[in-house]
């Protein structure tokens, strides 16, 4: 190794990784118990001493430059490896603890998540788990979540992705809405029926036109940007809303809509930072999530056939 390419202090950089990870020089300052002047001059220095500005100030706040973002992979590496080393002094090499971020939507974090916590609890119960339930996108590179379910691949080349498998989505109301309506047995019967969706957007309503329905504005009297509270319409009878197969199935309160429709395919991607590689936690909440997940996700009859066999 050429330890004179090495030209900073390491506890500035340590000074740079818990400021970036707190948010503010007076939340690292107690989390290092130290001074908050004292640990201003360490980032000061370190961004001196590296030529580039680190963070920049938003409100009471500091955000990661660009250039500091870039940095911060090989700094939190730093900070891994000095955790892990500190662990093996003191015997401790093996324990798998602290804490790990899952981003996924409402939905997976109501229905989908909780056995699969269930199950991670027995197997590492020293890992804390911290579930950002939100259908917006959780920014992995900063650290808004260290493992995240999406619906796309990930371009970002820092991440990593493992495809789980295809959703089906198809669309349910319950029995009495449908008889409300007089029970249509086409898409062109529904064009006065009332759906309750995201938005009253085009692109909400180009993706319901994938099952072969001709909607307008006019056909959304609800909407919401919660899916737990649009799927609790459905199940109320307010109108006719699209879930996922393996939930919607199991809901004894509604049945499919033209259930010989084609479903839509949505894929299922399992997102982490790279420190995946590197962090024994997050790649063993990773692994069990993954495979955990590709059989939660298998669709109800995937399931009845296995059964039967």
């Amino acid at each position: 190794m050429d330890w004179k390419s090495v030209n900073f202090d390491w506890n500035r950089a340590r000074a740079f990784l818990v400021t970036a990870e707190e948010g503010s020089l007076s939340a690292a300052a107690r989390a290092l118990g130290m001074a908050q002047p004292t640990l201003g001059r360490q980032v000061a220095a370190l961004e001196q001493e590296l030529g580039v500005a680190l963070f920049e100030r938003v409100g009471r706040g500091l955000t990661l430059t660009p250039s500091g973002l870039e940095l911060m992979d090989h700094v939190r590496a730093m900070g891994e490896a000095a955790a892990r080393m500190s662990l093996s002094a003191s015997g401790k090499a093996q324990a798998i603890e602290g804490t790990v971020s899952i981003s996924a939507s409402e939905v997976d974090a109501a229905f989908r998540l909780p056995p699969i916590l269930r199950k991670l609890r027995h197997t590492a119960p020293g890992i804390d788990i911290e579930i950002v339930a939100t259908n917006a996108e959780s920014d992995l590179r900063r650290r808004e979540a260290d493992i995240a379910i999406r619906n796309y691949r990930p371009t970002q080349p820092n991440l990593v992705a493992r495809k789980i498998r295809d959703l089906e989505g198809r669309i349910y109301a319950t029995p009495g809405y449908l008889d409300s309506i007089g029970n249509p047995e086409t898409p062109e019967g529904f064009s006065d029926a009332e759906f309750i969706g995201f938005n009253r957007s085009g692109e909400f309503i180009a993706a319901m036109a994938r099952f072969g329905l001709t909607l307008t504005r006019r056909n959304f009297p609800i909407v919401s940007e919660s899916h737990l509270v649009q799927w609790s319409q459905v199940r109320q009878g307010l109108g006719i809303g699209i879930m996922a197969a393996d939930i919607g199935d199991a809901e004894r309160d509604v049945v499919q809509v033209l259930p010989e429709l084609a479903p839509v395919d949505v894929p299922v991607w399992l997102v982490a930072h790279r420190e995946v590689h590197t962090s024994r936690r997050v790649r063993l909440v990773f692994d069990l999530m993954a495979e955990e997940l590709a059989r939660v996700y298998r669709a109800p009859r995937e399931l009845n056939d296995n059964a039967n066999r």
